[in-house]
């Protein structure tokens, strides 16, 4: 676990330094929210006019925000994805089981780094 949010923790520095800001503000609306394991808060967004989908993370690592974003059903349960160079975030808005839960997914190169359990909030 550890291991794990060391890992995730460089590629969030370096993308809240370096990634383009993407607006959250009263020209969107939340789509999600998330609370999810390692202190990880996600919160996914749209803009009302463009319907860009808007990605932020706070965590203890540090801050993200990504825009252009993708929505499709899997199964039942819709996942967001977002891209930033070689890296990947899912977030899965709940569970076949579990509506209120869902899942955080960090992959490198099309190999996962990390999965962390989430709650809606």
């Amino acid at each position: 676990m550890k291991k794990s949010a060391l890992l995730l923790a460089l590629p969030i520095s370096i993308l809240a330094n370096f990634s383009l800001r993407a607006s959250a503000d009263s020209t969107a609306g939340i789509l999600l929210s998330t609370k999810c394991q390692g202190s990880y808060n996600i919160s996914i967004w749209q803009n009302y006019t463009s319907r860009e989908l808007l990605y932020r993370a706070t965590s203890p690592n540090g801050n993200l925000s990504l825009g252009k974003g993708t929505s499709q059903a899997t199964e039942g349960v819709r996942v967001y994805k977002f891209q930033s160079g070689i890296y990947e975030y899912w977030v899965w808005d709940g569970t076949l089981d579990n509506p209120q839960s869902g899942t955080l997914e960090v992959y490198k190169n099309n190999r996962i780094l990390m999965k962390q359990a989430c709650r809606k909030i």
